[in-house]
């Protein structure tokens, strides 16, 4: 889940509204039954990996949000939304995902430069799988992994790509019908068939794709070519 402030503006103004935000979550945590695998809280938007419990989604985000606004509002001064009205979710399908995503949310202030490493920044659980701050629900990493491969895991090179990448509307394809619509309008069957365009043909290629609705994490698969180069081409045509 993301939860982006309105017009993408800031969230947090100093470190009591961080530590609010994390008070509220835990409240709502025991009161929704949710478990709660990983968080980062940015200056303009949120990061959490859960499993709901309770209540759905849509019910954990009113009753965060209404109850942090009402503080934040009377705190600043202020009157009106503070989060964007629809929060952004995907579901979580596979072991490899919930890695990639908890490995990104980490990651989170070391890809926007503020800190060098997960560990250096003070709001997000990463620091609180090495000393629990019984907020997060670690088990199940340390069941998967263990504290010193899930350090190495973190801190390893990696191209990942999650929703918050996918700025583009995406339609929700299987594989097979994106590899239809890959073929209708490329002339492609497989990745190793795509491989053989030539430079040009292969960026046109994927802009069309993209354009069809299909995601940058999808394209990538389909087509053999590394997210990376994929989302290139998106900002190209955006």
């Amino acid at each position: 889940m993301i939860l982006r402030g309105i017009n993408r503006q800031t969230i947090f103004e100093e470190d009591e509204d961080y530590r609010k935000f994390l008070e509220v979550l835990r409240d709502y945590k025991q009161d929704c039954k949710f478990d709660l695998y990983a968080y980062c809280l940015m200056s303009n938007h949120i990061h959490l990996l859960l499993r709901t419990g309770k209540d759905d989604l849509g019910t954990i985000f009113i009753k965060i949000g209404a109850r942090f606004v009402l503080w934040y509002n009377t705190k600043y001064c202020r009157t009106g939304h503070l989060f964007q009205d629809r929060y952004k979710s995907e579901p979580v399908d596979s072991d490899d995902y919930f890695l990639t995503v908890m490995r990104y949310i980490h990651r989170n202030p070391v890809k926007a430069g503020i800190c060098d490493a997960p560990e250096e920044y003070r709001y997000s659980s990463y620091p609180g799988y090495f000393s629990s701050d019984g907020l997060i629900d670690d088990r199940l990493i340390v069941d998967m992994l263990g504290a010193d491969e899930f350090r190495s895991y973190t801190a390893a090179p990696n191209d990942d790509l999650c929703m918050e990448d996918d700025y583009r509307f995406i339609r929700k394809y299987t594989d097979e019908q994106a590899q239809s619509i890959m073929h209708e309008l490329t002339g492609c069957e497989s990745a190793s068939d795509f491989l053989k365009l030539n430079a040009e043909a292969r960026d046109d290629a994927l802009k069309s794709m993209l354009n069809a609705g299909i995601s940058i994490r999808q394209t990538s698969r389909l087509t053999g070519v590394s997210p990376g180069l994929v989302r290139k081409n998106y900002c190209r045509e955006s």
